[in-house]
């Protein structure tokens, strides 16, 4: 029997999380200090619901740090090193937040509302914190804080169509990463094209919790004919997608050139970051990188190995049913990126040899064929 979660003020609950919980949610993981779910029917049934039909998630953990002020520009500028001097207002900005060192702090959604107002939605950890002593240790002209706003995604490729159906046609017109303050019975919503899977979709940053209560219910009585559930961000569908998670396949150790987010790192540009000398001037010691291994397994240790030497670990892992293989992401040490070296993992079945992918996983390169729900096919591989 699984330990129980003691919920408490300190693991804050949201807004919607009496009907999450009405809706059948079987497991929570905590992210800053939230609840976050993590499980409906089950991990792989959740999967292909998302991948055919709509779903409605809960993340309210994606909290908001609100930049604010003459200085709210730079402070953002200092944190990232991504270059920033061409955003717009109605633009999100996927940023890589490091520290003096080049090591990874975070790697929230910035969302720009104005020069002098900015929002960092962030993963687990607390950006508010750095941000607050960065200003006060510089004396830059900011406030700093985390408003009362609460994320929910609807994600699935009838995103679009149960949206249209809330917000009206404009939600059409949204380009990927960018955002609409829309309407909803009398409130503003920021409405933004993103979320954290590829199936497509939108975020809704409610600011209003009694609203968002009624927003949850409109948004299930109006997708009944779709098929719509409620769901949460997905194992299979995330490591398919490439999509990192930080505390799992990356942390404080790295930096973002050994994590694949060289394009997030203006080396070039002309900028005030904190952390941009120490990345021009670093050496990656080790890269992330995808791992295929047939059949479905279970890893019983995490470590990645090259004959007896242990060269790299694994990170995340799921079984694809789309592909019949299970998927890994790991940290691999630069040797173990050589060609023609042959890698191993240890399975509850035994020894398995594993394929090296690049990142996100290119599966007709692999030579792995999709299959849909509830087909089973043999599967072969080749490494890239």
């Amino acid at each position: 029997m699984m330990p129980a979660l003691a919920v408490s003020r300190r693991t804050r609950s949201t807004p919607f999380t009496s009907r999450v919980e009405a809706m059948g949610v079987k497991a929570y993981t905590v992210y800053n200090h939230m609840l976050l779910p993590t499980a409906f029917k089950g991990v792989e049934e959740d999967y292909w619901h998302l991948c055919e039909h709509v779903q409605v998630w809960d993340v309210s953990c994606e909290r908001q740090v609100e930049i604010t002020g003459p200085d709210a520009e730079k402070l953002i500028q200092l944190m990232t090193p991504r270059d920033l001097s061409s955003a717009r207002a109605g633009q999100c900005f996927y940023l890589p937040i490091c520290d003096e060192k080049g090591m990874l702090i975070n790697d929230p959604i910035a969302i720009k509302h104005s020069d002098s107002h900015w929002w960092l939605s962030i993963a687990d950890s607390d950006v508010k914190l750095l941000a607050k002593g960065i200003a006060i240790g510089m004396q830059l002209d900011v406030e700093v804080c985390e408003p009362e706003v609460w994320p929910l995604a609807v994600q699935g490729p009838k995103a679009e169509e149960l949206m249209t159906r809330i917000f009206g046609e404009h939600v059409r017109d949204i380009r990927f990463f960018n955002y609409r303050n829309l309407d909803y019975r009398g409130t503003k919503m920021l409405v933004a094209r993103s979320g954290w899977s590829k199936q497509g979709g939108f975020e809704i940053y409610v600011n209003d919790s009694e609203m968002g209560g009624i927003l949850w219910d409109e948004l299930f009585s109006k997708g009944e004919d779709l098929q719509v559930a409620p769901g949460c961000p997905n194992l299979i569908e995330r490591i398919e997608s490439g999509l990192l998670s930080f505390g799992n396949d990356m942390d404080y150790g790295d930096t973002p050139l050994e994590c694949g987010l060289n394009k997030y790192v203006s080396l070039t540009a002309d900028i005030n970051s904190l952390s941009i000398d120490a990345l021009r001037n670093s050496t990656p010691r080790h890269q992330l990188v995808g791992l295929v291994c047939q059949g479905q397994q279970s890893f019983t240790a995490m470590g990645v190995y090259m004959q007896e030497l242990c060269v790299g670990e694994i990170t995340s892992y799921a079984w694809s049913p789309r592909y019949g293989v299970t998927l890994a992401m790991a940290r691999c040490s630069n040797v173990a990126l050589e060609t023609d070296v042959s890698l191993t993992v240890n399975s509850d079945a035994g020894v398995q040899t594993v394929v090296l992918s690049r990142l996100p996983f290119n599966f007709n390169d692999l030579g792995l064929i999709a299959h849909e729900a509830n087909q089973s096919k043999p599967v072969s591989g080749k490494p890239v």
